[in-house]
């Protein structure tokens, strides 16, 4: 089955910036994620909007992908074979099929042909890969959002291992260099050609192209470096936050392969609605009825805010449908403060006593 075009798959038009990417982005991922979308294929296109963005994101990637399309990403031979391809981890969970004649990437036939860089500025050997982001949701009160709130939350996530502190290798022993490669992860190979024979490099089978490999494999990760577990920690949700609202705090996502640094963690905001104001903005407002004596000769009336109730004067003659603001008894953001709004609706009497009936008609 044919590929999604990466701009289409974001939503997003060729000459979009980083910024229009990333907005697109967590967009997709909070509406797609399998946590909530729990309809058929939310798996699948989840891992697309992913893979779409790992390229994308990234200026380097999406260069090559503007000029090559997905013909970059084709799958090629096995792995570290002569003139075949090999797997490529561009970001975490997320990997492509190469197949460059041999060449590690693209990028790696002008190191190999001019002995220097790739023109975008890249080196050919990758280091310890970024770990996953990851992305959950919240609910709280209406007050927690208008006024900001500190939390204590668990989060189950992929963790560096502390007994061998992300290596791989057991306590005592240490990665050894790959002695298949010397180090280099890269192995030569004699490829035939029309032109005669030339050499070419592919990445070292032995070693996966790391350059090191495990004798002693640590006990508690098996060697991967990474364990389970559940990370405990305070975060501070700022005042202000809206329904909808994504919030991103660094390094509380999963860690990183051969000590690789530890992904963000996206919290979406969902805030409870509150039994008597709505929101609107950093305003709230308040529907208070009265009666008709009260906007006839006006009133001390009381009225819920986020801070309790306040004492709220209603002028004589007041009519429904008017709004009094009660300033700065709205929501908090940054250093200002939003209002709070009563619109009075004023109650017709339906069942009235001959006396009151009387004292109208002296009105009329």
């Amino acid at each position: 089955m044919a590929k999604r075009d990466y701009y289409e798959v974001l939503g997003v038009s060729k000459t979009a910036s980083a910024d229009d990417i990333k907005k697109a982005y967590r967009g997709m991922a909070r509406k797609h994620h399998p946590d909530v979308d729990k309809t058929a294929g939310a798996e699948g296109r989840f891992k697309e909007i992913n893979e779409a963005y790992q390229v994308l994101s990234d200026a380097q990637k999406r260069e090559a992908y503007d000029r090559f399309g997905h013909a970059a990403f084709q799958a090629g031979g096995a792995q570290g074979q002569p003139g075949g391809g090999f797997q490529y981890q561009y970001g975490p969970g997320v990997s492509f099929d190469f197949d460059f004649g041999g060449f590690r990437d693209p990028f790696d036939i002008f190191e190999e042909f001019f002995g220097s860089r790739s023109p975008f500025g890249r080196q050919s050997r990758r280091g310890p890969a970024r770990g996953q982001d990851l992305h959950f949701e919240i609910t709280l009160p209406f007050e927690n959002a208008a006024f900001g709130v500190t939390r204590n939350i668990e989060i189950p996530r992929r963790e560096t291992c502390s007994e061998c502190s992300g290596s791989g290798a057991a306590k005592g022993s240490k990665p050894v260099t790959c002695p298949a490669c010397r180090g280099s992860g890269r192995v030569s190979n004699q490829t035939q050609s029309i032109f005669g024979a030339f050499m070419t490099m592919s990445p070292c089978p032995t070693c996966r192209g790391e350059g090191t490999v495990i004798l002693k494999k640590c006990p508690k990760c098996k060697g991967s470096g990474i364990v389970r577990g559940i990370k405990e920690t305070q975060i501070k949700i700022p005042a202000g936050v809206d329904d909808g609202d994504t919030i991103r705090f660094q390094r509380l996502g999963e860690a990183g392969e051969k000590g690789g640094e530890y992904g963000d963690l996206y919290l979406t905001i969902r805030v409870l609605p509150h039994k008597f104001l709505k929101r609107a903005g950093f305003d709230v407002y308040y529907e208070q009825p009265i009666s008709f004596t009260q906007a006839a000769l006006g009133d001390v009336i009381e009225v819920p805010t986020l801070d309790g109730k306040v004492n709220l004067k209603i002028p004589e003659g007041i009519q429904t449908g008017t709004e009094l603001r009660l300033k700065e008894r709205g929501i908090v953001h940054g250093q200002s403060r939003g209002d709070q709004y009563v619109r009075v609706k004023v109650v017709t009497p339906k069942h009235l006593s001959a006396r009151q009936k009387e004292a109208l008609e002296e009105l009329k």
